[in-house]
């Protein structure tokens, strides 16, 4: 007779989650370090009963807001090569719906991440309950199912016994390289708290295995093919070369090889900014040399990457007539895109095979081209030195001048965070990334809001490395409440916050594209009642301050040097506040080097919006579909 132990539904998942592990190359780790949750009547009984109950199995994080507490466990992730994540309980009602947003990023850039919202009761006792949202036309719907979209893998669980196969399918899909992202299982508050008998074999230990899986030999054949009769190759380097932990491996092939190695904002530090072979970001926020061998190459060498759209700048970045692609990738469905040749495998296994089929040809680039592209590396070198420099150093420094601040104190330990606004761009183009996880941009989803919690997260995978959070005052005011979580659990995260006075990066793109940067920017309304009069008279710096951070504010280049360096020794949570220079006093730094398509009104009488409208056509007429 099987032997049973009679537990809450709560209870058991807890347990279950606390014997999860993941195995790969030899090296285990546990898949849900810690939980993080706010409770309410749906969950508190439940779930935060079963965590007090097993405390000593499963870590717990207090949040504040059910959206960072997401952007949390998915930087935990992400810092942990997605082998260990976390989990995040929250109540029925708003609680829950707080989830999606966080959801959506954590799926868009394939890291997993554990939701466990409560839900209504299943036996319908009380009906409608407090939170609840009636459907007239169904009456098995709740708002939990907004995160359907949004997650790889979902599940209700209405009866206790269901949880089994729901939980192993969970942890199936979290440790899956191709199908990883959010998980969802909604939790009904009644069945929480249901006892029920469960096999003792559901709480052993069980350890999920990563898969590297190697190349199609017929793949990997072509794929050879391909790449001893391209002239100007290019690889472009995506976020999968950091989740197959193959930077080594692309070091050795682009050493092997000569090829010039670009980047996504999540392949970026696939290659140290000083190697010879690393030109650095592509497209739209590129750099001239990479973007240039992009439209030049007639092989272009994907490796992890989902070819999106400032990496492909809509299609015309790539405007050799006879180019062609090649994608590395251990996910199919981007194994195809762009017409490319797949060569699906993990992307540490199929780089090394592609190193060893290429040595018994002696494959490398021909000199004039590998010169080629260090002049142009240098160049742009050049090119970031000066607007890393500032003539005066007691002036106040541009937002370029404040990541060469901050580049001057880091070192390969320093781990820096964005996700939205203008940094993105500049950091793209001009951040010298020293190790594989020091550039940690989401702009899978380029969530405002992320960059806080997401330090938190980091710093907890990362114990004892300085972990930055970089935002500008538009991201901050979206998401500081996870400050008050760093100040409880003493988490040393570093807040660089940079003042412009509103969404500079889409006021920018407003500017571009005719919308003469209408409602961008924070300020008091003019006389005509557009939003054009002094800036707000807001003091972010108090803010931060006031929610128990250690507060440096820097006026001039000299200070932020300062502050900065104070900053990185702290044992306790500080930011550094900057208000930047205006835009006419800005460092030059480069504009986009490849179009975004961004469409523009098709008419107009504002003259502003017939002008972009014609430079659209303009760039437009060079959209291709590669076929």
């Amino acid at each position: 007779m099987t032997a049973t132990v009679r537990l809450t539904t709560a209870q058991a998942l807890v347990r279950f989650l606390a014997a999860q592990y993941t195995e790969r190359d030899g090296a285990r780790a546990r898949l849900i370090g810690a939980t993080w949750g706010i409770f309410g009547h749906g969950n508190v009984a439940g779930i935060g009963q079963a965590l007090l109950e097993y405390a000593d199995v499963m870590p717990f994080h207090q949040g504040r807001n059910e959206q960072a507490m997401v952007h949390a466990a998915t930087g935990y992730a992400r810092q942990s090569g997605r082998l260990s994540t976390h989990a995040v309980t929250t109540s029925i009602g708003p609680g829950a719906t707080n989830l999606v947003t966080g959801a959506a990023l954590a799926t868009v850039n394939h890291l997993p991440v554990l939701l466990l919202p409560g839900d209504v009761f299943a036996t319908r006792p009380a009906d409608p309950v407090l939170q609840q949202l009636e459907v007239p036309y169904a009456g098995d719907v709740s708002v939990n199912d907004c995160l359907r979209p949004v997650s790889r893998w979902f599940d209700r669980i209405t009866r206790p016994e269901a949880l089994v196969p729901a939980a192993l399918e969970a942890m199936r899909v979290l440790t899956d390289p191709v199908e990883t992202g959010a998980v969802t299982l909604a939790l009904p508050q009644d069945v929480q708290a249901e006892a029920y008998d469960w096999p003792e074999e559901f709480f052993a230990e069980r350890v999920w295995a990563v898969r590297r899986p190697g190349a199609d030999p017929a793949e990997l054949a072509a794929a050879v093919r391909l790449i001893r009769s391209a002239r100007r190759p290019l690889l472009v380097a995506g976020g999968g070369v950091h989740h197959s932990r193959a930077e080594d491996t692309l070091c050795e092939f682009a050493a092997t090889t000569g090829i010039p190695v670009a980047s996504t904002q999540s392949g970026k530090g696939s290659l140290r900014f000083d190697h010879p072979q690393d030109v650095g970001g592509v497209g739209h926020t590129g750099t001239a040399v990479a973007d240039a061998l992009a439209r030049t190459a007639d092989l272009v060498i994907g490796v992890g990457t989902r070819w999106t759209d400032f990496t492909t700048a809509s299609g015309t970045l790539f405007a050799e007539p006879g180019v062609r692609f090649l994608n590395l990738t251990v996910a199919p469905h981007d194994g195809h895109k762009l017409a490319g040749t797949p060569l699906i495998a993990d992307a540490r296994t199929g780089l090394s095979e592609l190193t060893a089929a290429l040595r018994p040809h002696a494959y490398r680039v021909a000199d004039d081209y590998a010169a080629e592209y260090a002049r142009g590396k240098a160049a742009w070198e050049r090119g970031v030195d000066a607007c890393f420099t500032a003539a005066d150093p007691d002036a106040r420094p541009t937002q370029e001048q404040v990541l060469g601040a901050l580049d001057a104190v880091v070192d390969a330990t320093d781990v820096v965070i964005n996700a939205a606004g203008s940094l993105p761009g500049d950091l793209h183009r001009l951040w010298r990334a020293r190790s594989r996880d020091q550039y940690h941009v989401e702009y899978g989803y380029s969530c405002m809001g992320y960059e806080i919690p997401a330090a938190i997260g980091v710093s907890l995978a990362a114990p004892g490395r300085p972990v930055w959070a970089l935002v500008g005052d538009g991201t901050y005011l979206m998401m500081p409440t996870e400050i008050v979580t760093a100040v409880q659990e003493g988490v040393p995260l570093k807040v660089v916050l940079v003042q412009n006075h509103g969404y500079a990066s889409i006021g920018g793109l407003s500017e571009a594209v005719g919308g003469e940067r209408f409602g961008t920017a924070y300020r008091l309304p003019a006389a005509d009642g557009s939003l054009t009069g002094a800036p707000l008279p807001v003091d972010l710096a108090a803010n931060a301050a006031s929610l128990g951070m250690r507060v440096l504010r820097a006026t001039t280049v000299r200070e932020l040097g300062s502050a900065l360096l104070e900053a990185r020794d702290a044992a306790t949570p500080t930011c550094v506040y900057v208000e930047t220079a205006t835009a006419d006093t800005v460092s030059g730094a480069p504009g986009g080097q490849a179009w975004w398509d961004v469409p523009v009104a098709e008419t107009a009488t504002r003259p502003s919006a017939v002008r972009a409208r014609e430079s659209y056509e303009r760039q437009a007429m060079t959209r291709r579909r590669h076929l």
